[in-house]
């Protein structure tokens, strides 16, 4: 999978969660590299828990219930004794504000509360932008209601300060498309910031770094091909980006991050810039890298046991994945029929259409054939009703992911 693996010893690792994509793709290739995996999760039917290649805990959700879900970690740690403890989503924000806790406890690679908390806010990321002087779209806060529509220039972003996996942002184009979001904006602006943004127009790109104390040892970039469930990747692939590779460094270590660290940016149409839109303080669905040669996650466990790796090469560009799951989902939110779905699952196993030359990341058979559950049921339940779409993508956004009430609280523990 990869050439680039800088810790070749089996591991014992702890996964935080395992219903995200990331997480999904984190267990493909740990599992790979002959690391022994274990799963915390609230949902016991999440998408890594179908899979022959880790053992699966079911635990409190973060959301609901922080502080449970930390004794429920701390207390697995102690009774299993795991080498690193990966922080593979939002679950950072929690283990990054009790460092003393976890450090007697196994390895884990985290910046400081101070600096996770600036990453994770939208707001938060827009403040080190300009700070940098790096490219963003013009925003500015507003408030729910009279102000956001007098505010409001066609074609424009909506976002609240806090969202992961598309939670929470909204591309208006017109009036139709603000009706359309009017009441989850509404639920949001009454708990949050909202930020409006000015729409641009490019190409959407992402890009992610493992960073050791301030220094980037770990960098890829990727293209949406072409884009998937609320606006996520259904076909990426790998690209050549010196000058983002040169960018996200700076931005590491002016936040003196240890760990993991992507952003999503839109390459502008007329002049190539890339304009950063999105930071996310964990690696994101690092399958694509894996397969290009750059092991993100083992540089990642290298990082978390203490080590010091010399920064590694870019991988190659031109390797094209896609995530089946994403793309099935897409179809049926975009109004796709069900001859739609049939013929979209058709040109996902024959490999053609956006699929030709590229490769599954999300659901590795061959290596784990019970990663097909998830597809293969989607598939059924999306021929048989097109509708369920909404629902099954809203099951990816659950208990395991942090709200504004839940940073709240994990900050007044900052406070002491």
């Amino acid at each position: 999978m990869s050439s680039q693996s800088p810790h070749r010893r089996p591991l014992r690792v702890l996964l935080s969660e395992g219903s995200s994509t990331s997480a999904r793709e984190a267990l493909t290739v740990l599992a790979g590299q002959g690391h022994e995996v274990e799963i915390c999760d609230p949902d016991a039917h999440c998408l890594a828990r179908f899979t022959r290649l880790a053992r699966f805990h079911r635990c409190p959700g973060l959301r609901d219930d922080p502080a449970g879900f930390l004794a429920f970690i701390e207390n697995l740690l102690r009774q299993r004794h795991f080498d690193v403890l990966l922080p593979i989503h939002e679950q950072g924000l929690l283990f990054a504000r009790v460092p003393e806790r976890l450090a007697p406890l196994t390895s884990v690679a985290l910046p400081t509360f101070e600096s996770y908390r600036t990453a994770h806010s939208k707001s938060g990321f827009g403040r080190v932008l300009s700070e940098l002087d790096l490219p963003q779209p013009p925003t500015r806060a507003v408030k729910w209601g009279a102000e956001l529509q007098a505010a409001i220039r066609y074609p424009c972003v909506v976002k609240s300060a806090i969202g992961t996996a598309s939670r929470g942002t909204f591309v208006l184009r017109g009036p139709a498309d603000l009706h359309a979001a009017m009441g989850a904006l509404a639920k949001i602006g009454r708990h949050a910031e909202l930020l409006l943004q000015d729409f641009v127009a490019g190409a959407v790109e992402h890009a992610q770094a493992v960073f050791c104390r301030g220094e980037l040892v770990g960098f890829h970039a990727c293209a949406q091909v072409f884009a998937g469930a609320g606006g996520g990747d259904a076909v990426k692939e790998s690209i050549s980006r010196p000058q983002v590779r040169a960018q996200l460094a700076r931005i590491g270590a002016h936040l003196a991050w240890h760990g993991a660290l992507s952003v999503d940016y839109m390459r502008r149409d007329d002049d190539g810039v890339p304009v950063y839109i999105d930071c996310n303080p964990r690696l994101v669905e690092p399958m694509n890298a894996a397969l290009s040669g750059v092991d993100l996650v083992g540089l990642l466990l290298a990082v978390s046991l203490g080590e010091r790796p010399a920064p590694v090469p870019d991988g190659r560009a031109g390797v094209r994945t896609h995530l089946g799951l994403q793309a099935l989902l897409g179809c049926a939110l975009r109004g796709g029929s069900r001859a739609d779905i049939i013929r979209e699952t058709y040109d996902l196993a024959a490999r053609r259409g956006h699929y030709a030359g590229s490769v599954e990341e999300l659901t590795p058979v061959r290596l784990d054939w019970p990663s097909a559950v998830p597809l293969a049921a989607t598939a059924a339940l999306l021929t048989a009703s097109p509708r369920l779409a909404g629902r099954l993508q809203g099951e990816g956004w659950g208990a395991h992911l942090l709200d504004v009430r839940t940073i709240e609280e994990i900050e007044r523990w900052s406070r002491g």
